[in-house]
């Protein structure tokens, strides 16, 4: 059942790499719409016992970080999908850093270089707290989809920057999201 931590540990650290897709949750302060979005690929970093990071790649949407930019509310989640049952959720407050500031430079080399990447997700983690996963099912990973990197690599480095200008500028809700570059 329901257990919470102090800290991140080398097994909880090995257990959210060893899966293959995780959950980032967020949502504007003043009604709006709450945001879920799966991320993929090996894009997720455990940074230090209570600090975290993923690289966010380019999408059709900003929700998170419009959210991040309203109130800094985020929420990562891990499900177990192959193995023993088990659910692992990051509550904290986050921090984008776009591609090209600071502290993308301070990070980015925590991770491989990828096709359509726009900023990292940086997330000081408040509370650390499992459950039990019963009901989440069995499923086989078949592998990565190269879809997101082939349209990357085929927009360029151009492209990526029109695409943010126009469609992740702001939220669904009209929130700020992504500043032009």
């Amino acid at each position: 059942m329901a257990q919470l931590y102090d800290s991140i540990d080398d097994g909880m650290a090995e257990w959210m790499a060893a899966q293959h897709v995780y959950f980032v949750a967020s949502a504007p302060s003043d009604g709006g719409h709450v945001n879920v979005s799966p991320k993929g690929y090996d894009s997720f970093r455990v940074l230090g016992p209570r600090r975290v990071a993923y690289l966010d790649l380019t999408g059709s949407g900003a929700e998170t970080v419009a959210h991040l930019r309203d109130n800094g509310r985020l929420t990562i989640m891990f499900c177990a999908f192959a193995g023993p049952p088990r659910i692992l959720r990051l509550f904290g407050v986050g921090r984008a850093h776009p591609l090209g500031s600071p502290g993308y430079a301070e990070l980015a080399s925590e991770f491989a270089e990828h096709p359509g990447a726009r900023q990292i997700v940086e997330l000081d983690v408040d509370r650390i707290q499992t459950s039990c996963g019963y009901a989440v099912p069995l499923m086989e990973y078949q592998g990565a989809r190269p879809t997101l990197a082939q349209w990357a690599t085929r927009k360029g480095e151009a492209g990526l920057r029109e695409y943010r200008a126009t469609r992740n500028a702001t939220s669904i809700d009209g929130l700020p999201a992504l500043a032009a570059e």
